[in-house]
């Protein structure tokens, strides 16, 4: 699928797929609109996979 020149610099939210002006708009849009699924994610436990490499 081939974006239009105009959506590639505005944020689109990826769950429901509606485009933002600014990050800030999104990002508020996500708590207000979509704040249980969200929630249903901070719960996961994030860490490096297996032959990650990092570097100092």
């Amino acid at each position: 699928m081939v974006l239009p020149l105009v959506d590639e610099n505005k944020p689109k939210c990826y769950l429901c797929h509606e485009g933002f002006e600014n990050i800030e708009k999104l990002r508020d849009h996500q708590k207000l609109e979509h704040k249980e699924s969200l929630e249903s994610h901070e719960d996961l436990k994030r860490e490096p996979a297996p032959g990650d490499v990092t570097v100092f």
